[in-house]
């Protein structure tokens, strides 16, 4: 299970709604309690994709490597990553599978025509063979 503020769910469907026509992403630092994993803090990526930023989202491996460093340096945990979907369900793709780890969450929101529309919430299975729905929860 993740949870979000209400704020953090609309800085998310913000951010998609600004980079529509293209994939907007992002990453969760938190914490874990008690299983839950807890976002305290969303930072927006660049999407360094260079064919197809309607349809794929890249992190640089720089960044990737940065916010590694941090996690080790500050015991800030990274929960997972945030992207959109332009004119696109909030469902993950192969190339999503592709790319995607098991444990971390990866929220995806469906932006069409400009307008953030459903968000959910994945994470791939151990065996990456698919992705699962995990529970989200908006609270304070």
């Amino acid at each position: 299970m993740i949870r979000l503020t209400p704020t953090q769910e609309q800085t998310i469907r913000d951010h998609g709604a600004k980079d529509f026509p293209h994939e907007c992403c992002g990453v969760m630092i938190g914490d874990v309690v008690e299983g839950v994993k807890v976002v305290r803090e969303l930072r927006p990526l660049s999407n360094v994709h260079e064919d197809g930023h309607e349809r794929r989202y890249l992190i640089s491996p720089e960044e990737m490597r940065a916010l590694q460093f941090e996690e080790m340096r500050t015991k800030k945990k990274i929960l997972g990553f945030y992207h959109s979907h332009p004119n696109h369900p909030a469902q993950p793709s192969v190339y999503d599978r592709d790319w995607a780890w098991p444990w971390w969450t990866y929220i995806i929101v469906s932006v069409m025509e400009g307008t953030p529309e459903l968000m959910t919430s994945w994470q791939l299975d151990e065996d990456r063979e698919a992705f699962v729905a995990e529970e989200m929860v908006i609270a304070e």
